[in-house]
């Protein structure tokens, strides 16, 4: 005598076997909702460190890099005349009058750290021409990289650090943005004299973002 399975039987094996079809590719979807956030947070760029809110530390780690020569510096210009309603120190493609007195206070705080061991840039623009004058007393070596620069900046401050010399380089804002891009970092959109820390440790090895100070904010960090 013939033997049948019962009805619910022969239903379930059926449901079972059109669920297998689909296993695999529930497997996939569920693999990819655990993989996906874990991957975005791996490529998210790294947000650079606001130097006057780290700690004490802060002024030791560059004091020593800056001591060992092994420090990159980005500036950005000071207030610049034809974007403020301030007066001009001179025209308005460069400065304001009120900026020279920032100017100058961050040369000295760089003259504090010590410029002996020192290469200095800037732009070839009227503004960071001004603001390097002021910041270091007496007029930097002008480069036009350090205006054109949004697909060479890395490239060529890897070409003018020399080994166990700081390099402070006077630019711009979009200079400042076109490194984030290349080295996967992000940080506030900079103001005016804010200062970018990097340090390269060797020739061989890409630079690393220490992070950075807005000009109102070197005294959180370093004593007058």
């Amino acid at each position: 005598m013939e033997s049948r399975l019962p009805y619910s039987w022969v239903k379930r094996i059926f449901e079972l076997s059109r669920l297998a079809k689909y296993r695999n590719t529930l497997v996939v979807l569920l693999a990819a909702l655990f993989v996906t956030p874990v991957t975005l947070a791996v490529l998210r760029p790294m947000a650079a460190v606001d130097l006057a809110r780290a700690g004490n530390h802060s002024a030791k780690a560059l004091s020593a890099a800056w001591g060992r020569g092994d420090m990159v510096v980005l500036v950005r210009h000071v207030e610049r005349c034809d974007r403020s309603n301030a007066q001009c120190l001179a025209g308005a493609d460069g400065i304001t009058d009120r900026a020279r007195d920032v100017a100058v206070g961050l040369g000295a705080r760089f003259e504090q750290l010590g410029l002996a061991k020192a290469d200095i840039y800037n732009s070839p623009l009227t503004r960071t021409v001004q603001t390097s004058t002021y910041m270091f007393n007496q007029a930097s070596s002008t480069q036009d990289w350090l205006f054109k620069c949004r697909k060479t900046m890395l490239r060529d401050i890897r070409r003018y650090k020399v080994p166990g010399r700081n390099l402070i380089l006077v630019t711009h804002s979009e200079c400042m943005s076109a490194l984030e891009q290349s080295m996967n970092f992000s940080m506030p959109s900079p103001g005016y004299g804010l200062s970018l820390f990097l340090t390269e440790t060797s020739a061989s090895k890409a630079p690393t973002v220490m992070g950075y100070l807005d000009a109102a904010d070197w005294q959180r960090v370093f004593k007058p």
